[in-house]
């Protein structure tokens, strides 16, 4: 059997070797061409999956290690008997540990305490509702809103975007893209919801870059206090003048921890095993991810909340990366973005990391913990 797989994807040679042989190559390298013999695909988000990709080729299964499937032609992949998997939930703790990052400098640049601060989560599906969870760990007060779980569940608990808008000091964005109908997230945020927030609130999109109307965004910038996006409207060619709005501007990397690329590839390849009645025999615990934590001592810190999570991921040194796009001649700016991905850091989550606090510390040691931490308090 033969694979194409992304060689971006993590782990994808190692995991798939022993189903055959694996092509990999770089995302914008496949084509129809290379898939002229090929039984199965294995993607991320950059590849675009459809008629044009896959019309006349042998490909009989397509997995794509992302959490998102906007990328995917699913209707032409039912049409045409090809099986398909992706990734729902793999990345969901690496974005949300880098929203509770986002979350903190904004409440550091703003002076403000995190139980001071009411956070407005838009869409609490595998991401929200984490973030939800981090939040709440950290002190803040979530209102949520998800108009398919409040049709499904009848729930009081997802309020109103109106509401939710007027209410919160910052708002975070955790939809998947959906282009049209009564559902439809393209432009969700575009102008009028901007001037719908409170004045001087937050806003930050880890979800899709199509979901922001940036044109709407530059309109209305001026109510709005700090803006966070890791995500662009026309990626990978994204607009500088847009990345300049931002007070934290990042290149699609919220959910780039080496444990969540971990998941994916692990998710796809089991998917994968199953399709083809295949033994699944690489382990993905078997990869070391540096089994010995990494220690951080907060003693001596002033505000060891903001000081521990920005030990384990200092949110800042990836905007001076992207910044750095300014610089770059604008014929070379989309293989500057695409450089970032691919050569990005090996990431860990929270849980790689033991904080070390001391006993007038107890109640950031709780916190802490509650972002997945793991912490010890000394005399």
């Amino acid at each position: 059997m033969k694979l194409v797989a992304d060689k971006q994807i993590y782990k994808v040679e190692e995991a798939f070797a022993g189903m055959g042989a694996v092509t990999a190559v770089s995302g914008g390298m496949i084509s129809r061409e290379l898939l002229s013999d090929a039984d199965a695909l294995i993607v991320r988000s950059v590849t675009q999956v459809n008629a044009a990709l896959l019309g006349g080729t042998p490909v009989k299964f397509v997995a794509s290690a992302s959490i998102g499937v906007d990328h995917v032609d699913l209707a032409f992949l039912r049409e045409n008997s090809i099986g398909f998997a992706h990734a729902p939930g793999s990345s969901a703790d690496s974005v949300a540990e880098y929203v509770a990052a986002a979350l903190l400098e904004i409440c550091a640049r703003g002076g403000k305490t995190p139980g001071e601060v009411v956070l407005g989560i838009i869409g609490a599906g595998n991401v929200g509702s984490r973030v939800c969870a981090l939040a709440g760990a950290m002190g803040m007060e979530c209102l949520l809103n998800d108009p398919p779980k409040k049709a499904m569940t009848k729930s009081e608990v997802y309020r109103p975007l109106e509401e939710v808008l007027e209410r919160s000091d910052i708002v975070s964005l955790h939809v998947p893209l959906i282009e049209a109908g009564d559902g439809a997230t393209y432009h969700l945020a575009d102008g009028g919801f901007v001037s719908r927030m409170k004045q001087g609130a937050a806003l930050i999109n880890t979800s899709r870059g199509r979901v922001m109307d940036e044109n709407g965004l530059a309109a209305a910038r001026s109510r709005l206090g700090a803006v966070a996006l890791d995500v662009y409207e026309r990626e990978p060619a994204i607009s500088v003048e847009t990345m300049k709005l931002a007070d934290i501007a990042t290149p699609h990397i919220a959910g780039y921890s080496l444990d969540g690329k971990l998941r994916g590839t692990d998710m796809v390849y089991h998917s994968a095993a199953a399709f083809f009645f295949m033994e699944a025999r690489w382990r993905s615990d078997s990869c070391d991810l540096h089994s010995q934590k990494r220690g951080i001592d907060l003693r001596g810190s002033k505000n060891p909340l903001y000081d521990g999570v920005m030990g384990a991921y200092p949110i800042m040194a990836d905007d001076a990366q992207l910044r750095r796009i300014e610089s770059v001649p604008k014929e070379e700016s989309v293989k500057f973005f695409e450089g970032l991905r691919a050569g990005y850091s090996k990431r860990l989550e929270f849980p790689h990391f033991k904080l070390t606090l001391s006993e007038s510390q107890r109640a950031a040691a709780a916190a802490l913990s509650g972002l997945r931490f793991e912490t010890e308090v000394l005399p």
